[in-house]
């Protein structure tokens, strides 16, 4: 092994002390206290030029004091917060997945997995999308673009004309057409290499969730009608075993939420204590002339597209652990500000949950 520093991980030394790795991104920058200089000697010796005894020999030789094994556990450590590239196939830049394959190798932490090995993951994967109307079009869309093996595409619905400000795989030409049959045309032409299924299929019952669930890795819900449709699915992925994400908006908010069943709180656990927090708060009064009101559809491409991306991210994360994001949580994007990122998740199952308690 002849290690070398990422590229996006390139340190940079702050003074005579202090170097910072990893780049700028938090949850990937670290920063090094040197105060004698012997890490940054290391750093610039992990070129990809050296052997690890050569880089270990050279750096004992200019610092005597410090132990041989020392210099080893240092090269370990950063191995194993996966700053070292552990990719040693080129990426070629003409390839369809180079920028998403360095990408990867800039996000993941795991050692050992270059990112090939995360983009075969990929082309392993199964994913069901059920909705294909903003979100679910443009998780769609990137799942496709990224290299997912198998994609089924599930919606009952036709297009409409109110759907194109936002819905990104139709046009007007296809105003009538059944969503789950354009979705599946235009996905193809967008990749060849992904096998891409749909199904005309109004979801009324748990039962059909259940049977989708199970063929598949990863089972996406994009819709929210009707208006059980989230528990329905957090019943049948605890059936199954399938791990699942939903998406959605709330007006600016875009949220996204992803479940792995077995390692911890279920999608209804979190339901049951938000009814419980609200019953145990002051009585609460709602507005009486909007009683009989019905909400309005607010959204856009920029809504819907964004929350279609956190979906598409999260399925990543659960099929390829790059990231590593917190599985059995929610986390919301306030779109209207920008500066209101939050994660909500139990820590535990709740005892009175309905679904898995």
């Amino acid at each position: 092994m002849r290690p070398r520093i990422k590229f996006p991980h390139r340190p940079v030394r702050f003074g005579e002390e202090w170097i910072r790795i990893g780049g700028i991104v938090r949850g990937i920058a670290s920063d090094i206290h040197d105060p004698d200089g012997w890490v940054w000697a290391l750093l610039e010796a992990l070129d990809g030029m050296s052997t690890v005894d050569q880089v270990v020999a050279d750096l004992v030789h200019r610092y005597p004091g410090r132990p041989e094994e020392h210099v080893r556990e240092a090269i370990d450590d950063l191995v194993a917060a996966g700053y070292i590239d552990s990719c040693d196939r080129p990426i070629a830049d003409d390839n369809r997945y180079s920028r998403g394959l360095h990408l990867t190798n800039w996000m993941t932490r795991t050692p050992d997995r270059s990112p090939w090995d995360i983009q075969l993951e990929m082309f392993r994967a199964r994913v069901t999308v059920v909705g294909l109307g903003g979100v679910g079009a443009t998780a769609a869309l990137e799942l496709a673009c990224s290299g997912i093996g198998q994609l089924h595409c599930v919606d009952y619905d036709v297009v409409e004309l109110s759907n194109l400000n936002r819905q990104v795989l139709y046009t007007e030409g296809d105003i009538g057409r059944a969503k789950s049959d354009v979705a599946v045309s235009r996905l193809r032409l967008h990749n060849s290499e992904v096998q891409v299924t749909g199904e005309q299929l109004y979801v009324d019952g748990p039962a059909v969730l259940t049977r989708l669930a199970a063929g598949c890795d990863v089972l996406v819900l994009a819709a929210d009608y009707p208006s059980a449709i989230r528990s329905w699915t957090n019943r049948a992925c605890l059936d199954t075993g399938t791990a699942w994400v939903h998406g959605g908006y709330h007006g600016p908010q875009v949220n996204v939420g992803l479940y792995r069943p077995g390692t911890g709180p279920c999608q209804d656990c979190g339901q049951v204590a938000r009814r419980l927090e609200l019953a145990a708060g002051p009585r609460i009064t709602h507005w009486s002339p909007g009683r009989n009101l019905r909400p309005s559809h607010a959204a856009n491409a920029i809504t819907a597209g964004m929350a279609g991306g956190m979906v598409a991210h999260a399925v990543m994360s659960l099929v390829t652990g790059t990231p590593a994001l917190c599985v059995n949580s929610e986390y919301g994007l306030n779109l209207a500000t920008l500066v209101d990122c939050q994660r909500i998740g139990l820590a535990a199952p709740h005892p009175d949950c309905p679904a898995c308690g």
